[in-house]
This record gives structure tokens, C-alpha cells and sequence, in this order.
């Protein structure tokens, strides 16, 4: 059975996401500005690699969710 992923590793997760993120955001925008057809197809497999990665990330966090602690603010 898995146990939960602490704070410090969920934040580690949200992190990594964001950065995965930003990376497919930026090689998307030097992929439509660039004339250069290498160029954009590097720019293409490197969002492949890094759309990879995010939803990787996000199937590790909803895994978890059905485990995660919750907690009360009442």
C-alpha cells in the first residue's frame, strides 16, 4: 500500500509541474516564431519530452489523492 507524499514532497511535485509547464510554454512560442523547420522540430520533440513529464507528474498526485490525508478547518 502507498503512504501519502508529505508537504515537502507535494510541494516538490506542484514545483515540478510548474516548471514543466513554463518549458512547453516557452518552446511552444520559439516553435511558432521560428523559421527554421529544425528548429521547430527540436522545439516539437522537447514539448513531446516535457508533456511526458507533466502528465507523469499528474498521475503521480492523483494517485495519491485517494490517500491523502484531509484535513478540517471547522
Amino acid at each position: 500500500m502507498m503512504e501519502p507524499i508529505s508537504t515537502k514532497e507535494l510541494d516538490y511535485v506542484t514545483d515540478s509541474i510548474s516548471n514543466e509547464d513554463l518549458i512547453i510554454k516557452q518552446c511552444a512560442v520559439l516553435a511558432a516564431s521560428t523559421q527554421q523547420n529544425a528548429t521547430h522540430l527540436l522545439c516539437m520533440d522537447i514539448i513531446n519530452v516535457h508533456n511526458h513529464h507533466y502528465n507523469t507528474l499528474m498521475q503521480t498526485l492523483h494517485q495519491h489523492v485517494p490517500i491523502a490525508p484531509t484535513q478540517n478547518y471547522n
